[in-house]
């Protein structure tokens, strides 16, 4: 029975390749766009092939491999450059900005409902942008480097404060369980200094390949041990992915591709997909029927949330057509929003329909903004007259 049921979840997952590969390369959607669909078309709202419960551990691990990853590829460092200090500037004051948005428009004006829904508003698709930067060719450009670094930031910041602002205990609770929890990570994270383990090192290099895999048995251990940690301090688990991607960094050498690849074809490839499929299977889509015009509020709100502080505070390294770029660029979100939602009603702070709502306008993000910043594009050259050094 469990596999009849998990049986349409990886059919979706393979699906979705072929459907994107099918769109003209100008429009094609991000695959986690048409994982959602699909989740919802086989969901309990649909056609009841499956639903969240039937996969609920494959989808936890999923969560868990989303935010490693995510981890991984931040900088432990990137809060002491510019970019970085200006990206914190900018998600301080989307998360700020979003309360008070909340309050004013009357939409949310109770605190733990209101506190979730500012966090995930304040949250960007790094994941989604690279690729996106990549085909555009600003990774290494002035613009695509303040993108990365507030995406960064827009990853690790809403996590941080989902931690400490919606866990099981008081605020003081949580800051004294979050300074403990934070001080192990970072014990983990300097060991590879400390103790260079030439043995373990040498003897693990030579159990990489075929049957044995100790580098990716050690990373499950390693999420695994993180996830548990977090949940058992009254921490989102979210808490502890993110963290152990960051301490896997530290124990990786600089450039490991290898491991990279191995680590996304084991994410990507078996359990993320089904992590994005069930969250689909979980939305409430009768209770967006019911709003229609929630999503698209959500959509303006996340624009103006996120997406306006950039034209403020990058106003003396960026030009104004960049500067909306930037904007658009930021208020692209999705992955992050799908799971914090999700963590916020399963601990009962959010209403499942505002949390449909929202994840619908973070689909519409994701689909209207890049195109957007595409079309605003920016004059030749604009880039290159900015000092390069600035976003670095």
């Amino acid at each position: 029975m469990e596999f009849e049921k998990l049986l349409p979840v990886v059919i979706v997952s393979a699906l979705a390749l072929l459907v994107v590969a099918a769109m003209p390369s100008r429009y094609r959607l991000p695959q986690v766009v048409v994982l959602l669909a699909g989740g919802v078309v086989i969901g309990p709202e649909a056609l009841g092939l499956s639903s969240p419960g039937d996969v609920g551990l494959l989808s936890d691990l999923g969560m868990g491999f989303l935010f490693l990853l995510a981890g991984y590829e931040i900088d432990p460092g990137i809060a002491r450059r510019p970019a970085g200090r200006l990206g914190m500037r900018a998600w301080v004051s989307s998360f700020v900005l979003g309360a008070v948005l909340l309050y004013v428009l009357s939409l949310e004006r109770e605190i733990p409902s209101a506190t979730a829904i500012a966090i995930a508003l304040s949250t960007t698709a790094l994941g989604i942008l690279v690729p996106i930067l990549k085909d555009e060719n600003l990774e290494h450009r002035p613009l695509g480097a303040f993108v990365i670094a507030g995406g960064a930031i827009g990853e690790l910041g809403p996590i941080v404060a989902m931690a400490v602002l919606l866990g099981t205990g008081g605020t003081a609770e949580a800051l004294f369980s979050l300074t403990l929890f934070a001080a192990a990570v970072v014990v983990l994270a300097l060991t590879p200094r400390r103790f260079t383990l030439v043995r373990t090192r040498g003897l693990l290099s030579t159990m990489g390949e075929g049957t044995s895999q100790a580098p990716l048995r050690i990373t499950l251990v390693l999420l695994v041990a993180l996830l548990a940690n977090a949940t058992f301090m009254g921490f989102d688990a979210v808490l502890g992915a993110f963290l152990a991607g960051m301490v896997l960094r530290s124990w990786s050498p600089v450039e490991n591709k290898e491991f990279e690849r191995k680590l996304d074809a084991v994410g990507w490839g078996v359990f993320i997909p089904i992590f994005f499929v069930s969250s689909g299977m979980g939305l409430q889509i009768h209770a967006m029927a019911e709003t229609p015009w929630l999503p698209l509020a959500f959509v303006a709100i996340i624009l103006v949330v996120r997406g306006g502080p950039a034209l403020f505070w990058y106003r003396k390294v960026l030009p104004a057509r960049d500067r909306v770029r930037l904007a658009l660029y930021t208020a692209t979100t999705l992955p992050l929003l799908v799971a914090l939602t999700e963590l916020a009603v399963d601990d009962g702070t959010l209403d499942p329909g505002k949390a449909a709502c929202l994840v619908g306008a973070g689909a519409l993000t994701v689909l209207v903004f890049p195109l957007l910043s595409r079309a605003v594009g920016s004059r030749s050259g604009t880039e290159d007259t900015q000092v390069t050094a600035e976003a670095h």
